[in-house]
């Protein structure tokens, strides 16, 4: 046996419905997403509408070149003149195809914000180009006044390019359901009545039916095995960093690895009953809810729509009353279309295309910029522990040998035999081998004795690497209060063996990273709460929790576990990161505020987190936090600036100063706002961390 610890049982979970997941970068929910049974048509459609909005930039880029020379204010900013005959029909009929054309993203956006009574950035830039075309049109064949036509093409093509750098900035969608779906096995060994061996799909296997799994191949579906004994690898789906001994009578979970020996296990749950399809309910479910966030810029956008209209109504009402009715009408339009910055825009994406240029420097890919922003509000980090704050790899910490043998004679007999195996233990002590450059003795009459340990023919004498449970079985001695110690503190102890009488231990144990010790002491500095979530055994948690410092730990969790342990975390308003590598971390990654994945992590992992650390270092951690306040800091800058112009344009807009003969006119508008686009790219720029 490699392993004597208690069999978690796996509890059931809800249905599973495959719908669609929601974006949680842009408004896109007036996209029906619920037809898309993979994330594979959804990464698509991220890339489409990033390929849309493209096109509809230069296209609408195109069509402001003449329109600007054409409108009457672009003529009178840079002292010109153009007249001919139908040219004020010209300008209309471009700035209509401008308007629908390249204003359809914001307008279909604003529709959907409006269903959903959430105000935000596509209805304020609708609501400005929209009153900007309305007025304009009406200037142009009913009343007199100045057009907006230069204000309409302007103020489309800076928004499209804002949207379109934030989309290229930030990655698509989510396809942690793909990847999900692609780890099952699409074939299994079935047995019929007969006992005979048929080749059929998984999708023709119902409960009760009886399979066989070979050797190293993956368990099609979740069963009971009825016949065999192994070794089963379900680190990619429990988390815990030992294949787990499995007899007749224990459960397996579809999508783990059977390993050395052949198991022969009755189906018991088929589709969207397995563990694996659970998982991918609970990160489904979770990201759904995560996709609600709004981040700063449509807040702000928010509050600046309800500023506009309350005092463009207001500017109407005055001004009706005291007033000509066209002035009046004339002075509203000029304040919703001020209230909508170009600067607005461009604020957040310049933002976060510097922050994404930054953050790819440092090792970090950033998915989801609105968990980004919030990244620097983390109260709590949750850690995973195999794969990311230890190696995910057994190595060798101990090495005893008894009477004269040596410690080197001792490596080098495990050395010898285990490299005849690929099992992780086998793994550790090859590698430690390898290191320090050992013989490699000649191994003949090799065995595998399944659950046990293994054993082969070294210089004429029988070498065997055996677990404890094999000493107590076969009555052979060995100090019992030293090798307690040693599992105590989560270590896998194997016994070398020759001719049967004990030449020594080896101890082995998940390698802590040494990057992880920085990373746990300079966030419990900085007064972030430390917590390593784990589905491996407490004893083993303990000991890597009571060496790194961790404020918290709490081991044996299942999945299903860690999603709900992450929703408590963030209760009483904590935000809360959780960082992993596995396919048991999802759920979890997509629940927690701010997921993370380490980049050697599976792809399940990494397509559901909204940052990766591509160069698998948690220290990258304390990167994140800075460079999330620096880009807070900055944003907030920006909107500063393009809201200030707002602050002092829109009261001048409305009239408020016509006594003093001061009166902002659309003209003096698109100069001002001009500047305040050029100073907002250029403090965008300026983004540095240490």
């Amino acid at each position: 046996m490699r392993k004597d610890q208690d069999q978690a049982n796996h509890p059931n979970h809800s249905e599973v419905d495959h719908e669609g997941m929601d974006h949680s970068k842009m408004d896109h929910s007036e996209m029906d997403h619920t037809s898309m049974n993979h994330a594979g048509g959804h990464a698509g459609h991220h890339a489409m509408m990033i390929k849309d909005f493209k096109k509809r930039f230069w296209v609408s880029l195109i069509l402001a070149v003449p329109i600007s020379i054409l409108s009457p204010m672009f003529q009178m900013l840079f002292g010109y003149e153009i007249s001919f005959l139908g040219d004020d029909l010209l300008l209309f009929i471009l700035s209509t195809i401008l308007f629908f054309y390249g204003g359809k993203p914001f307008l279909v956006g604003a529709w959907s914000e409006l269903k959903s009574r959430t105000p935000a950035m596509m209805m304020l830039i609708s609501l400005a180009i929209i009153t900007s075309y309305v007025y304009s049109t009406l200037t142009t064949f009913f009343i007199s006044g100045s057009d907006f036509f230069f204000e309409l093409a302007t103020l489309i093509v800076i928004m499209l390019l804002g949207h379109w750098i934030e989309m290229r900035s930030v990655m698509g969608a989510s396809k942690a359901l793909e990847a999900l779906i692609k780890l099952m096995p699409k074939e299994a060994h079935k047995i019929d009545k007969s006992g005979n061996i048929i080749e059929v799909t998984v999708e023709d296997l119902k409960p009760g039916d009886k399979i066989l799994v070979k050797s190293g191949e993956k368990i099609p579906l979740d069963g009971s095995i009825y016949e065999g004994t192994s070794d089963i690898d379900e680190s990619m789906l429990t988390g815990e960093s030992v294949p787990v001994e499995k007899v007749p009578g224990m459960n397996v979970i579809g999508a783990s690895v059977n390993g050395e020996g052949v198991l022969k296990i009755e189906v018991n749950k088929i589709g969207k009953d397995t563990y694996l399809s659970q998982v991918v309910q609970l990160v489904q479910d979770a990201e759904k809810t995560k996709s609600k966030a709004q981040g700063f810029a449509d807040i702000a956008a928010k509050w600046l729509f309800y500023v506009a209209v309350v005092i463009g109504l207001l500017t109407l009402i005055y001004w009706s009353v005291t007033g000509d009715f066209d002035f009046a009408l004339e002075r509203m339009v000029t304040v919703l279309i001020i209230a909508c910055p170009h600067a607005l825009g461009l604020a957040g994406p310049l933002v976060t295309s510097r922050s994404s240029s930054i953050a790819a420097s440092k090792g970090l890919l950033i998915r989801n910029r609105i968990a980004f922003e919030g990244a620097h509000k983390i109260d709590k980090i949750v850690f995973d522990k195999t794969g990311t704050l230890t190696e995910g790899n057994f190595g060798v910490t101990d090495i005893q040998p008894v009477d004269a043998v040596s410690e080197t004679e001792l490596l080098t007999l495990a050395y010898s035999v285990e490299t005849q195996s690929d099992h992780p233990i086998a793994k550790g002590i090859v590698k430690e081998g390898k290191e320090r450059k050992l013989e490699i003795y000649d191994v003949k009459d090799y065995r595998n004795l399944t659950g046990k340990g293994l054993t082969a023919t070294v210089k004429d004498a029988e070498v065997s690497v055996v677990s404890p449970g094999t000493m107590k079985n076969n009555h052979i001695s060995f100090d019992e209060k030293n090798y307690e110690a040693l599992a105590q503190q989560g270590k896998t102890v194997v016994f070398i063996l020759r001719n049967n009488k004990l030449q020594g231990i080896i101890a082995l144990a998940d390698i802590i990273r040494e990057s992880s010790y920085k990373v746990i002491k300079e966030l419990n500095d900085l007064g972030i709460e430390t917590i390593m979530m784990t589905g491996d055994n407490k004893r083993v948690a303990n000991y890597v929790g009571d060496k790194l410092g961790l404020s918290q730990v709490i081991a044996e969790v299942l999945p299903h576990e860690k999603s709900k342990y992450v929703s408590k975390l963030k209760k009483d308003g904590k935000k809360v990161a959780m960082i992993g590598d596995g396919i048991n971390d999802a759920p979890a990654l997509a629940e927690s505020d701010v997921g993370i994945a380490i980049g050697a992590g599976t792809d399940v992992a990494i397509e559901t987190a909204d940052i990766i650390l591509v160069n698998s270092n948690p220290v990258d951690v304390l990167t994140i936090i800075k460079l999330s306040k620096a880009s807070y800091k900055k944003t907030i800058e920006n909107f500063v600036w393009a809201a200030g112009y707002n602050v002092i344009a829109i009261p001048l807009a409305a009239g408020i100063l016509i006594n003093q003969n001061i009166l902002i006119t659309p003209a003096i508008g698109a100069v001002v706002m001009s500047l305040s686009t050029i100073i907002v790219a250029i403090n965008a720029q300026m983004l540095k961390i240490n």
